[in-house]
């Protein structure tokens, strides 16, 4: 059997009557639409059994943005399936601003949510294969969002993991599950960005023989890998480099191959050279993004030993973003020219990569020729 899937994330979708303006924001959300628009374009000129978007829909969860979104994909010459990120679901209750996350199902009933008004649900999505789509977004007591499965999904996932027969399950979910940067657990910038109890979930889905995980938030491009399990997160459409994936799937004889081909959208109109200006767009912004890591752990500089540094890291972020990183700061004192070196990708590859699933698990990978 073989098909194909397209996954793209962090849309922040913004039409121009609900763009709000965040000083320093790396993001180029007055991009949104046109940059959504020129993937699905694409999109719908292939052959693909569905699409994944894997949270962050929209700005900041207005019910313009997500009634917008709602119907484009319904539109689509294929089924897409999402779950919301931190950005759609921001507030426990609708604030005129923003919606809940009580009404999030109601603007994509065709797009997953058709028979449930929970955050989460299963389905088969192509013959042998099914999706388990999760919600990490939860209020703590002081109403704060945090990135988490409450336990009532987690044991609603145990019994669907117990009672599934399919050869291929995949998971979306907005937080990263595997780490995407070396200690980014360990630093309070990284560590936003990943599932608090990661581990109770990785604890389910390895030994139900679970492969393949699809998530958003950090807008980079990596695939991380640990013991045949893989978090492929895809960046965002509205950040540098713009990118998407597809993702072409081949099983025989108990064994899988999943081939991962990663686009970028390159113009769009008002932006002819979308990578250098978005590239730039980013590098001009990112100095107080530089200095959160210069000033936290592990390296704990005082911001006057900092601030010096900034603009030697410009373009780091865009580096990592893009995926595949191979960072060199000859120019930056010890231990911080280690630790931003150590960033480098050091594998999987992310943006061409076959992965080669076994039907025992003993996973392996290997770059693509593009890669």
């Amino acid at each position: 059997m073989e098909f194909q899937f397209a996954v793209l994330s962090d849309p922040h979708v913004t039409l121009p009557q609900t763009l709000l303006s965040y000083p320093g924001r790396m993001h180029m959300l007055e991009v949104s639409v046109a940059a959504l628009e020129v993937v699905l374009d694409h999109l719908s000129q292939l052959d693909l059994a569905f699409l994944l978007i894997p949270g962050d829909l929209t700005q900041h969860g207005e019910p313009d943005n997500h009634a917008w979104l709602g119907e484009r994909l319904a539109k689509l010459p294929f089924p897409a399936y999402v779950v919301p990120g931190n950005h759609d679901v921001p507030v426990w209750d609708a604030d005129g601003h923003s919606i809940d996350w009580r009404t999030f199902p109601h603007y994509y009933r065709q797009a997953g949510y058709g028979d449930t008004d929970q955050l989460y649900y299963t389905q088969v999505i192509h013959p042998g294969v099914r999706l388990i789509a999760l919600n990490s977004n939860t209020f703590d007591t002081r109403g704060q969002l945090v990135g988490r499965v409450d336990p009532a999904q987690l044991a609603w996932l145990e019994g669907i993991l117990a009672a599934a027969s399919e050869p291929l399950k995949l998971v979306m979910i907005h937080h990263n599950l595997l780490e995407h940067l070396p200690g980014q657990s360990l630093h309070t910038v990284g560590r936003r960005y990943l599932l608090e109890n990661r581990a109770d979930l990785l604890a389910l889905l390895r030994p139900a023989g679970v492969p393949l995980a699809f998530t958003g938030h950090l807008h980079i491009q990596d695939v991380a890998e640990f013991q045949d399990f893989f978090d492929i997160t895809t960046g965002s459409l509205v950040s540098y480099p713009h990118p998407y994936r597809i993702i072409q799937v081949q099983q025989a004889a108990g064994r899988t191959q999943v081939r991962i081909r990663s686009h970028r959208v390159t113009q769009i109109p008002d932006y002819p050279d979308l990578q250098t200006q978005s590239r730039e767009w980013m590098a001009q912004r990112s100095a107080a993004f530089m200095l959160q890591f210069l000033m936290h752990p592990p390296l704990n500089l005082a911001q006057e030993a900092a601030q010096p540094l900034i603009h030697h890291l410009s373009y780091f972020w865009a580096e990592v973003a893009q995926g595949d990183a191979r960072l060199h700061f000859p120019q930056l004192p010890e231990p911080v020219r280690t630790f931003f070196e150590g960033c480098s990708d050091v594998g999987p590859a992310d943006n061409h990569l076959d992965i080669h699933l076994q039907a025992q698990g003993g996973h392996s990978w290997q770059p693509s020729p593009l890669g």
